[in-house]
């Protein structure tokens, strides 16, 4: 059997990571002075075109399903006001209708952008450098060039640009901010729940929020 190269393993473990998490966190912010507290109810809100409303409905309700595995009384506001509730009101008048509510805690999630770019994709993995670079200049040449010539040569990859903020209503404040990049995922449903496991992570990992039996504990 042969020993797999330093070069081959490097592109089994770029493809064996890349299939196991398609969602990175790429900064965080947090405000000073603040700790986990509960909250009456938490809303999810996804901005998101109206194009994309299944993801939309996907990345609520999985970051839904997240704050209650932690105590938190949290809903989807698609599907308790629907898709358009709060386009056409003011700052005050959503306030206003958040709070009869009692809706304190306000989690958001913004598609900032979304990027398709071409990369090389052989049809084959390629083991090590000698598979690809022939001794013979034009073994090499006809090689690549048929690879070029092949439509299978270039792919396109989409990358979504990802950015949720945690705000506290009672305090009219921004308390925490998180950006992710995300790669190709392989459905909407599979992007949400990896999102939302990274997000919560990421939130309880810089003490925002906290189980709640450990908030009741510590008051």
């Amino acid at each position: 059997m042969k020993k797999v190269g330093t070069v081959g393993f490097l592109v089994i473990l770029f493809f064996i990571t890349s299939c196991s998490s398609f969602t990175r966190i790429t900064s965080t912010w947090k405000a000073d002075k603040i700790e986990p507290r509960q909250y009456n109810k938490v809303m999810v809100l996804g901005i998101i075109r109206e194009a994309d409303r299944n993801v939309r409905i996907q990345m609520e309700n999985h970051l839904v399903a997240d704050l209650k595995d932690l105590g938190y009384n949290a809903f989807s506001a698609y599907e308790v006001y629907g898709p358009k509730m709060f386009q056409n009101m003011t700052e005050d008048q959503a306030n206003k209708k958040l709070a009869g509510d009692d809706v304190d805690a306000v989690l958001t999630i913004v598609l900032l952008d979304k990027l398709k770019e071409r990369y090389y994709a052989p049809k084959t993995v390629i083991y090590s450098p000698y598979v690809m670079y022939h001794n013979r200049m034009w073994g090499y040449y006809n090689s690549l060039y048929n690879r070029i010539d092949d439509p299978y040569y270039y792919d396109v990859t989409t990358k979504y640009f990802w950015e949720s903020n945690f705000y506290d209503l009672t305090q009219n404040r921004l308390l925490y901010s998180v950006q992710t990049q995300s790669f190709e995922p392989s459905s909407a449903g599979d992007l949400a729940h990896e999102y939302g496991q990274k997000i919560i992570q990421s939130m309880t990992k810089n003490n925002v929020l906290q189980k709640q039996e450990k908030i009741l504990k510590a008051m």
